[in-house]
């Protein structure tokens, strides 16, 4: 990073009022539905609407006025409340990943938000809605240690989705190959009883758009993904309604998932994600933030993960890339069997000095790296199964969700394998911190 950093108090876009009214506008419109525009009739219902739009600009331009952000140093703050005046002040070395989202009613003013994921924050941390594109990008590259005026690092492209095997992938995920049998037995009952109502025709599809709805949310979030590579940081940019811009420095980076799904196997397609300590909101929003490669040839997913891993690993300039599909892993004793039957040949761990690998899975396969520098605990736990055929699980804790999990050992290497990866650990950490001083050393002056 360069030196601190000092940008004086600024407010949000001007049109932020505007936006936050229109988004509060709209969810009322859904809430009052069609009911209830029957009810009070197209005029009252504008009218209401109107009021609506009114009252919640008003109320979103008074606290845009009382909102203000700087950066101080290597902290960001932010100014807010109009009784209780509040100031936040995020460490900027806590930042795990800086997001700049458009969603779809703010690319209409040509706005954008900018998200703060930080460590142990449970959703982004003081979200900058909204700025203007241009601005929003320039912040972000000042609090990852750039100068917004200055050239930005050439970056290196890894990995652009096509579009077309994103769609068809979408269509071989379970819940759609399910779609023809579920309409089986919804048209059957029609056909045998004709007295098939209206409400059971809207139950029908809203069932049917709940099973579409996870598909076509990942199609539309993964659209047009890409992601680049440049001296500080990755870049991804993925969205078709929300555009989302994400920068994540790789020493951030907790640990690699690469999946074969069973349909996706049949043609050589697979997925990877990453998981980045500090990412917030729910489920759906860590599968978002997390899209490492949406859908690829397994050669190409498995050299993108080799590349961000080596990244994650080293953090000079230019690292070599770590194939951790490449290692040969080590399964458990044949008496696993008994407990796994079908996953038995499949489940295995491999420990390098830069990371540790397990493999899983049956009818989805599962590849799981880990850095051994980012590693947070190790345990070894034994059900009464377990215990009865003498076997454990090592199981490896990350700052973020992800697990590597190696299940079934037998229980004194499972010990030592435990032992092991702690004594690794922590010389992992210690050439990380080495490297990372002699990439920012100055260089001695010549005589």
């Amino acid at each position: 990073m360069t030196g601190p950093l000092s940008l004086p108090r600024r407010r949000l876009h001007p049109l932020t009022p505007l936006v936050r009214g229109a988004k509060l506008v709209a969810l009322a419109a859904v809430a009052v539905s069609w009911r209830g525009l029957s009810d009070l009739g197209l005029g009252h219902w504008l009218m209401a609407m109107a009021a609506i739009l009114i009252l919640a600009v008003v109320v979103s331009a008074v606290l845009w006025a009382v909102t203000g952000y700087e950066v101080v140093g290597r902290e960001l703050r932010v100014h807010e409340g109009l009784v209780s005046r509040r100031v936040r002040a995020i460490p900027l070395d806590r930042v795990q990943a800086i997001d700049v989202v458009r969603p779809a009613l703010a690319r209409v003013f040509g706005l954008a938000e900018l998200r703060l994921e930080v460590i142990g924050g449970g959703k982004a941390e003081a979200p900058l809605a909204y700025l203007t594109v241009a601005g929003a990008t320039a912040l972000r590259a000042s609090l990852l240690g750039l100068a917004s005026t200055g050239a930005p690092p050439a970056e290196r492209p890894l990995f652009m989705v096509d579009n077309r095997r994103l769609v068809l992938a979408q269509l071989l995920t379970p819940q759609v190959v399910a779609v023809p049998v579920g309409a089986a037995f919804v048209i059957w009952p029609a056909l045998v009883h004709p007295d098939w109502t209206l409400i059971g025709a809207a139950s029908t599809i809203t069932a049917f758009l709940g099973v579409f709805q996870v598909p076509v949310r990942r199609m539309l979030d993964e659209w047009d993904f890409r992601i680049a590579a440049d001296a500080t940081a990755l870049r991804l940019r993925q969205g078709l309604l929300n555009k989302r811009s994400q920068s994540i420095p790789p020493r951030r980076v907790q640990g690699v998932k690469l999946t074969w799904p069973l349909l996706w196997r049949l043609t050589g397609w697979a997925r990877a994600r990453i998981d980045v300590a500090g990412y917030g909101g729910d489920g759906e929003e860590q599968l978002r933030a997390g899209t490492l490669v949406p859908v690829a040839g397994t050669g190409q997913t498995v050299a993108v993960a080799a590349v961000v891993l080596g990244a994650a690993v080293d953090p000079r300039e230019a690292p070599p890339p770590i194939d951790a599909a490449a290692l040969a892993v080590s399964g458990p004793p044949r008496r696993a069997r008994w407990l796994a039957p079908l996953a038995w040949s499949r489940i295995g761990v491999a420990v390098t000095g830069d990371i540790v690998a397990v493999t899983d899975g049956v009818l989805t396969r599962e590849l799981v790296a880990v850095p051994l520098a980012r590693v947070q605990s190790v345990r070894v736990t034994q059900g009464p199964l377990q215990r009865l055929l003498r076997l454990a699980t090592v199981t490896v804790d990350t700052a973020g969700g992800l697990q590597a999990v190696a299940r079934l050992r037998d229980a004194a290497d499972a010990y030592a394998l435990a032992g092991e990866l702690a004594t690794r650990s922590r010389s992992a950490r210690h050439a990380f911190t080495a490297r990372q001083r002699s990439r920012t050393r100055p260089a001695a002056p010549s005589r």
